[in-house]
């Protein structure tokens, strides 16, 4: 393996991280700075937003991280990613596939699988193409109340 692909590696890795500590602490343009101007996030068979502004929009719509619950009760989402695969790698596009679980005060609520597709853009890899697949949730999960 060459010098520059263990560099894009950890720089794919470097955005899986900012993605989710951005997005479980409510940073929506932090998000999507993960991603390309042009980028799409693909829920599959829900919804999908192309660009940075359309990213924030869909990920803020009527969420409930956003404000604190009205019992004052402790309130957090935490997005886990795991096994990330290199699916392919080349020096203008990396393809990689990932499962992730989502957990809030309740334990665990919804998981699934990440397809992204990563290119060169602004200095660094960013998301071009991301899909997620929900595999499963828990009864009354709050991905199912949003």
């Amino acid at each position: 393996m060459e010098l520059w692909e263990l560099l894009a590696r950890e720089q794919v890795r470097d955005v899986y991280a900012a993605y989710t500590h951005s997005g479980d602490r409510f940073r929506l343009e932090d998000l999507a700075a993960c991603f390309t101007q042009d980028g799409i996030l693909e829920v599959k068979d829900r919804n999908q937003a192309q660009g940075r502004g359309a990213i924030v929009e869909m990920l803020s719509g009527g969420s409930r991280v956003a404000q604190p619950p009205a019992d004052g009760s402790r309130t957090f989402i935490r997005h886990f990613i795991a096994n990330i695969r290199f699916d392919s790698v080349t020096t203008q596009r990396i393809e990689t596939s990932a499962y992730f679980q989502v957990l809030t005060a309740a334990g665990l609520d919804h998981w699934g699988r990440y397809r992204d597709v990563f290119v060169p853009a602004e200095g660094r890899w960013l998301i071009q193409h991301r899909l997620a697949a929900l595999d499963a949730s828990v009864a009354d999960s709050w991905l199912a109340n949003r």
